[in-house]
């Protein structure tokens, strides 16, 4: 089985393009891809990074409910260095993505992670920006907060969800 279909699996539907598979868990399961910034049908995407790991997406997913994404808004404000490094952090993603653009496209995405101008829009996309290989004081603080992702069977098997996998909290 490839990755295109273990990452549609995972994340429930079938891609809506070509996507990289940038980072990988100890089994060897993607856990992040690169999504180009135009999908194959033209529509803008404005987040490069997407988090694909079902056990990374459901503990986000918690934390979120519980307030994360205030809890780190209140970072940036109350902490200039980290608010400066966020800002960096979009910065980044928005050149980075940027880059891959086709000179003709129009209309083109915007905004830094996730497509947000600033701040924190999403814990998944901080995450993802930052197992990805970015920068990204709020994808770091998600890392400490999720990691190690620790299956100890792989998510999919037989192009389906793995029956024997369990989700840890």
């Amino acid at each position: 089985m490839g990755d295109r279909q273990v990452v549609e699996v995972q994340i429930g539907r079938p891609l809506r393009a070509d996507s990289d598979v940038v980072s990988r868990c100890h089994l060897r399961m993607p856990v992040v891809v690169r999504v180009p910034p135009i999908l194959d049908d033209g529509t803008p995407f404005p987040t490069l990074y997407w988090l694909t790991c079902p056990l990374a997406t459901s503990r986000i997913g918690r934390l979120e409910g519980a307030g994360g994404v205030r809890r780190m808004e209140g970072k940036a404000r109350s902490d200039p260095g980290f608010g400066d490094r966020l800002a960096a952090a979009h910065d980044e993603y928005r050149a980075e993505r940027d880059k891959l653009l086709p000179e003709e496209a129009s209309p083109a995405p915007s905004g830094g992670v996730g497509g947000a101008a600033l701040g924190v829009k999403c814990l998944h996309a901080h995450y993802a920006h930052s197992r990805g290989g970015g920068s990204n004081p709020v994808g770091e603080i998600v890392a400490d907060w999720i990691e190690p992702l620790d299956c100890v069977v792989p998510c999919v098997l037989d192009d389906e969800m793995n029956p024997e996998w369990v989700n840890t909290p």
